[in-house]
Parts: C-alpha cells; structure tokens; sequence
C-alpha cells in the first residue's frame, strides 16, 4: 500500500499536466489581465515581441517580479484596454 499511493500521485499529476496543457492551443500563451477580478486570455506567441505588448510585460515584471498571484503570468491592466490593445495587435 506504500508504494501505491506514490503512483497513484504520480499518475494523477501526469493527468493534471496533459489536462493544463492541453487547455492553451500551440503558439498561445495564457495571461491573467484585470484590477481586481483577474480574466484569463489566450494570447499568440506572435505579440509577444511587439513592442506595446513588451511594455505591458515590463509593467508585470515591476509590479509583481517574477511572483504572478495567479500562478501565470498575470499582466496589470485594466480588461477593456487589454482587449483593445489585443484587437489592434491581431488588426495589423
């Protein structure tokens, strides 16, 4: 029964983790953005080097290091302005 319970976590983390990855589509990146109630967004890799989007990672890297609450990376902005600014990325 010792040895059991150890592959029986195991193999629930390895579920967990296919279940994780899985849930963010390839060359997409999960993102936490809102003040108080944060919102999840799936985000291409691809704005990732524009340089608007580089500012608002340099806001995240200031105001919460490399410590997201969220256990992702959690962008301080409000949503609405988050969506435009991603509208536009996509848009050019």
């Amino acid at each position: 029964m010792g040895i059991r319970l150890p592959l029986l976590l195991l193999n629930a983390k390895q579920i967990l983790k296919k279940h994780v990855q899985s849930d963010v589509p390839k060359g997409h990146i999960a993102v936490y953005v809102g003040d108080i109630q944060r919102k999840r967004f799936l985000v291409p890799i691809s704005v990732l080097n524009h340089p608007t989007f580089m500012a608002l990672l340099k806001r995240a890297e200031e105001e919460f290091g490399y410590n997201h609450p969220m256990g992702g990376l959690t962008i301080p902005c409000r949503e609405d302005a988050f969506m435009d600014l991603t509208s536009r990325l996509h848009s050019s």
